[in-house]
Order: C-alpha cells, then structure tokens, then sequence
C-alpha cells in the first residue's frame, strides 16, 4: 500500500517547492497513485480547513507564506530611499511579512498606490522576508472608498458617504478587518469589476464611529487620500534640527519686525517692518522689510522630510484641525517667528515711492527676532484708536508706520486695477464638545488688507528677483477667462441691466467697472458670483504665464513655506542664485519643476475640495435640528436636475430638485444658466432671491434638500400637468423655445461674420 505523507512532511514540502502546490504535484512527489488519492484530498481538505495551508483554486501552499507570483501594493519609499510593497492576498495569522521591491533596468516606473504582478524571492538573515521583482504593472493607486460599514452574515456592505451618491460596495467575509456595524471605514475596491450584483471592496483601515464630532474632518481626510500622519523617518530628521546660527546671515534682531496673524495661529511664517526712507530722491517713501521663515534651511532636497513635503505639497485647514505639510517641531517651532526668539529668515526689503510704486529690492538670507506676535485684531483696535497694553508702546514705532505705507500701495493698487471681488469668507466656531457652536462670516479689516498687500509685493519681488538672476522657479499662474465663459458672464449682466464691453482684449478693470455698476444693487452678489465663477483656477507652473485676476505680469509663492511646498522652491531658487549655501535648489529639483508644478497644484485642489466638503459636514450637522425652518437666500447654482440656493446666514448651499416645483416641464438652459417652465414661463436663474424650506439635512454627506417657496418676494405660480406626470405639450413647448434661440443666435453669428 502506498505510504501517504504526513501533515509536516507535506509543509516541509511545500516550502522547499513555492512554486508547486497543485494536488497532482503534492501525489507525484510523494508516489501516491490511484485509490490513495482519495485519502490525500482528505488530508488536504483537512489541512485547509486547520489553516495549515491554503487553498487557491487546485492549488495548495502554506497559510503562512506568500506564493511565488503575487500582487503587491507600492509603499512611499523610506529614510533610505528603498521602496517596500505589502501583499494584497495575504491571510496568514501572522504580521504581514515585509517585501522589497528590487527594480531592475528598464523596468517601468511605479509610484506609490500602484498595484503590481511580482514574482517574489522568500530571503533570511535580511530586515525584510521577500524581494519582489516586476512582472508587470496591474493598475494605479487604488480608488479608496471611505463609507459606513452595515454588518451582515457573509459579510456585509459599505454605505457611500458622498454628497448624492446612492452606489454599494460588497465585502466578502474574510475582507472586513472585523469592523463593527456601523463603522466608518476605508475600503479598496477588490478583484475584477462584476458583471452583476455590488462591486467588491477589502476593508482596509477603520476609522471609528461616524459621529463622533472629530469625524467630519477625517472623513474628509480619508476620503481625499489626505496623509495625515508623518513616518518615523522624517519624525527623526524634524526631532534631529537644531536651531540656525548666524553663520553667513545678515543680523536684523535690532529690526522691530512684528508677526500679525489669527489671534488662534500656532505657526507664524511672515513678518513685517516698515520705516520711512531718508532718500531725499524718494520724498514721502517708504522702505518695507518682509521676513519669511527660512524653511529651506530644515527642509534640505531629498531629504526624508522634504519628500514628505512634496507629497502633501500644503497643509490643509479644517475648523477642528490642520494636517500641516511639516511635523511640529519645525512648523511650529524651529521655523516659526515666535515673539522674543532669534530666527533664522529669508528677507525682502523694498523700496516704496509715496505712491506704493516698487523702486527697488533687495534680499537678504538673515537672522532676526520678532518684536511681538499680534493679532489681526488688536492691530487694527490700535490704529483705531483703542491700543492694548502690547500694542501701545508699538503704535508710533511699528504700527502707524505699516499703515501709511498700506495706504500708498492702495494708490498702486488702485491703478494697477485687480480683481475687487466681494465675497464674504465663512467662519466655523466649534464648542468644546467639538460640535458647530456658530457660523459667521470673516469682518475684513484694514490689518488683513496690509498684510496681503504686504505679500502679495514680497512675492512680485521674488518672482523678479529670479527672473534677474536667470534661475528656475514655479510662477503661481492665473490665467484670463476662457470665451465661452466671457460669454456667459455677458448674458447674465445683459440681463441684469448691465453691460460687460465686448471686442476689446479683456483687462480686470473692465471686470472692476461691472461690480461697480452692480454694487448697492439687488444684482450686487448675483454679478459677483457669477464674476468668480468665470475665472480659471490658477496654478503651479515654471514658465511664466502672468496673473490675470492680480494684474500682475510676474508673481510667485514666496511668502508661505511652513504651509506650501512652492514657496520652498523659490526660497531655495533664491539661495541658488545668490550663493548663501548648499542648500539651494538641487539638480534634481529643476529637472522635476514640471512634475512638481503638477504635483503641487493637484495636492492644493485636493485640499480645496477635502475643507469644502468638511464645511458642507459641518453645516449640514449644525442645521439638522432645524428642518421644517424657513429661510431666505439666493440661487447660486442652476443645473439641470434643480437649483442651488445659499441660505442667508450661514451661507449654506442646499439643492431644490426641479421635480420638487409644481408639475411642469422645465428647460434648462446651460447658456444662460436658467430653467424655465414651459407652462407657466417660471424662470429660475443665479442670483434671484428665494424663501426655501429645509426638508432634509444629512450631516454624513453634508447635503441640504430644500423646498422652494417664493421667488422675488413672489409666490410660485400654479404649474400645469398632473402630479403624477408631467404633460407633452409643456415638453414640446420648451424645446420649441429652445430650437427657436438656438435659430436666433445663429442668425446673429452669421450677421456678424458678414
């Protein structure tokens, strides 16, 4: 009779033969023919359900090994610069075993996130057990999905928490992390999109319970693929600096600069100092010394923590949090300006005629010392004529000073012309329970205007400067409105009883003198908005494409560095090209400008859009106790499915579905951003005044749904149609409407072109 093997004996085989697992391979190697085949399924079926192996199709292998071809997930790289993945399939009862990526010549390209078909070579003796070489790449970054978990017997399910979103994730048994109904967890789309029934999601991190208050921002942070956390390495290289000397830096300590920031600020990265210039040349001048915190200094090119920066490429803000770009130790201490601290900064120093014109400028890699952190508000209390005990002996000194020079670059501004939008910005307040305790709008002073005032020149200077000293940099670039925007923005001033010039090329004066005919008015926020909303985004780029919204023909970041990657560049460019040191920029970083441009401008929309939806959470939760409530507001947002409105107040966005009003048919114009009844010629459009009811609020996702009441002051006219339809004629009414302005604006294209 043939000797069947044992359970070790059948390990011990598995293991010196990784690549062989089939059961006709286990019966071959052991003689086992025949009858005995049968006992052997028997031994591996129990061997399976022991854990002592795995079982993968017609294969077998230990439970506790990885097999020799696996997929992988690429990890950021370490202090080192070695570059580790984890296993995606792996199931042992054990910590997951650490895998090398070993890249050879021609292999292509991966970055962290991708997936990858590796062969692996199990290794001793090593900090890691495997190193895997390419086979091929299998994807990208994974999609991350961040929703409620709903337990279930084979598993469960991952609710969406996205605005609008009704879509499900399957998770298989074995694939939810033991998370609790209920959870909120993280989750990556697992295996090949289904045919039928729910796509397939592995939880891969939980995040606790979904109401706690803390949870709208990491939701946001999750959500958005945000890092959050700094490996131990770039913790080690912050926690090793040590505070700069005076060793090639000019000394300003005796310069009285001061900080003026949020009154709850932790990092100060910018200061000022202004006196009058004794240049008999320059009567009525002013000289403005601008200190920014020499960040290059901690942060050198790649180094682990500037990689880290590079990756995050900004901090981001949240009314309960910052995710800063550089650990505490520097962001909030090495690099920051505190009061009464000697620091090391990279200065501005500008020349100003009486007029707020730029004479000149100089920059200095110095030393200086902070004469005292202000706030915004005790500055401009001081000026106003109400000094604190801090602010008092610095009025004559510092303060006054700041402001006559703010006011001469007002009659530079005011010739120059940038964009003078009038917008309110929104404002937060959370208890100490961490829940929405009120939400007001941001009072814009003088002391806010200075300081932007104050920046905006030290970055034109930068900009300058480099562009003198040939050196590459990143411009922040801010490109003119595209026509077809132009256009739209046109038609709703036209319509407002306003004229935006047309055949001219376009300049923000033009733009200035359409607000200013629209302000007072009931139009006012209507031609603001809509003015904003024709603007291009702007962005990260090293060839110099000027600053349409400033009227600026060369601007770059150079003020920020504790909190934006782009303003290190520049301050390393700077260093570069007058020489202060080594740690300039490196040849690696011009070679990657356009990469890092790309980088940077992706990470700062990824912040914009993460704070966007954690204030929406956040809005959404302090309005749920008020549903039922009525509220006046105006339309922001006209799409074809409904309207936006932005409620008075908090300054909310909710959406009123177009089925919600009356019976009828609405056309929606994408031209004029309308939606018109076809029976009833009601017309929705941004910028009308509007009572709503708030119907739902759903804190998870941040949406409002609201019920339209009065247009204008103005009860909804009665629509036609039945309720539970809505009738043809009011469609073919609307679509006749539309063929016929459609034939007109044809019409008028082809007037003009004769």
């Amino acid at each position: 009779m043939t000797q069947i093997p044992t359970k070790k004996e059948i390990l011990d085989w598995l293991a010196d033969h990784p690549g062989a697992g089939a059961k006709r391979d286990i019966a071959k190697a052991f003689g086992i023919k025949g009858a005995a085949r049968i006992e052997l399924k028997r031994i591996l079926k129990e061997m399976a359900e022991e854990g002592l192996v795995e079982r993968k199709r017609h294969n077998y292998r230990d439970a506790d090994t990885l097999p020799p071809v696996t997929i992988l997930q690429i990890l950021a790289e370490d202090a080192d610069g070695d570059q580790f993945a984890r296993p995606l399939e792996w199931e042992g009862e054990g910590p997951v075993p650490r895998v090398l990526f070993t890249p050879r010549a021609g292999d292509a390209p991966v970055a962290e996130g991708d997936r990858i078909l590796a062969k692996l070579l199990q290794v001793s003796g090593q900090d890691h057990h495997y190193e895997a070489r390419l086979i091929r790449k299998i994807g990208v970054a994974a999609h991350k999905i961040v929703g409620i978990f709903r337990k279930s017997a084979e598993g469960g399910r991952i609710m969406p928490i996205d605005k609008g979103a009704d879509k499900e994730w399957l998770v298989p048994a074995g694939f939810t992390l033991d998370a609790e109904d209920g959870e909120l967890v993280e989750a990556e789309l697992a295996g090949s999109k289904q045919r039928m029934g729910l796509p397939r999601a592995r939880i891969s991190e939980r995040l606790g319970d979904p109401s706690a208050p803390k949870a709208v921002s990491l939701i946001a942070i999750h959500q958005h693929g945000i890092p959050d956390d700094f490996p131990d390495a770039v913790i080690a290289e912050a926690d090793a600096a040590k505070p700069a000397d005076l060793s090639g830096r000019e000394d300003l300590r005796d310069l009285p600069f001061v900080t003026i920031d949020p009154s709850d600020a932790r990092d100060h990265d910018d200061a000022c100092f202004v006196e009058r210039d004794e240049n008999a040349l320059n009567p009525g001048g002013f000289i403005l010394w601008v200190g920014i915190a020499d960040v290059a200094h901690y942060v050198t090119p790649g180094s682990a923590l500037d990689r880290e920066a590079k990756k995050r490429g900004n901090s981001t803000y949240f009314p309960d949090r910052v995710v800063p770009m550089l650990p505490d130790r520097l962001s909030g201490d090495l690099c920051s300006l505190h009061e009464g601290v000697s620091r090391a900064c990279i200065v501005a120093r500008m020349v100003l005629s009486a007029q707020g014109e730029k004479l000149s400028h100089k920059f200095l890699r110095a030393m200086m010392k902070s004469a005292a952190s202000l706030s915004y508000e005790e500055v401009q209390a001081a000026r106003d004529g109400n000094p604190s005990d801090r602010c008092g002996p610095l009025l004559e000194p510092v303060i006054n000073p700041l402001y006559e020079a703010y006011e001469a670059l007002c009659i530079a501004r005011h010739a120059r012309q940038p964009l003078e939008l009038d917008l309110p910005e929104r404002r937060i307040e959370l208890g100490e329970d961490g829940k929405v305790s009120s939400v007001n709008f941001k009072e814009r002073l003088d002391a806010h205007k200075l300081i932007e005032e104050f920046m905006v020149l030290a970055n034109v200077a930068a900009a300058e400067e480099l562009e003198r000293l040939r050196r590459p940099l990143l411009y922040r670039v801010h490109e003119e409105p595209s026509v077809e925007k132009l256009d739209a923005l046109r038609e709703v001033a036209e319509a407002s009883g306003f004229t935006l010039a047309k055949g001219q090329v376009l300049k923000t004066a033009h733009l200035n003198r359409l607000l200013a005919q629209a302000e007072g008015s009931e139009f006012d926020e209507l031609l603001n908005i809509t003015t904003l909303r024709s603007m291009t985004q702007a962005y990260y780029y090293p060839e110099n494409m000027g600053h349409f919204g400033l009227a600026l023909r060369s601007y770059a970041h150079f003020t920020s560095p504790i909190r934006r990657y782009s303003d290190l560049i520049v301050h390393r460019a700077l260093i570069s090209g007058h020489g202060w040191g080594k740690d300039g920029l490196s040849v690696q970083d011009i070679e990657e400008l356009h990469d890092t441009a790309k980088q940077i401008s992706d990470t700062e929309r990824r912040s914009m859009t993460a704070e966007r939806d954690t204030t929406d959470r956040y809005l959404a939760a302090y309005l749920s106790d008020r549903v039922g409530s009525e509220f006046s507001g105006r339309i922001s947002g006209v799409q074809k499915f409904g309207a936006f409105v932005k409620l008075d107040g908090t300054g909310a966005d909710g959406l009123v579905p177009i089925r919600s009003i009356g019976r009828e048919f609405f056309h929606y114009d994408r031209d004029s951003q309308t939606l018109m009844g076809a029976d009833t010629g009601l017309t929705l459009g941004i910028g009308l005044r509007v009572k709503v009811r708030l119907q739902e609020a759903v804190p998870m996702t941040g949406g409002l749904m609201l019920e339209l009441l009065e247009i204008e002051g103005k009860d909804l006219p009665g629509g036609g149609g039945s309720k539970g339809g809505r009738r043809m004629g009011g469609r073919k009414l609307a679509a006749t409407k539309a063929r016929e302005r459609g034939v007109a604006r044809k019409v008028k294209r082809v007037r003009q072109k004769k």
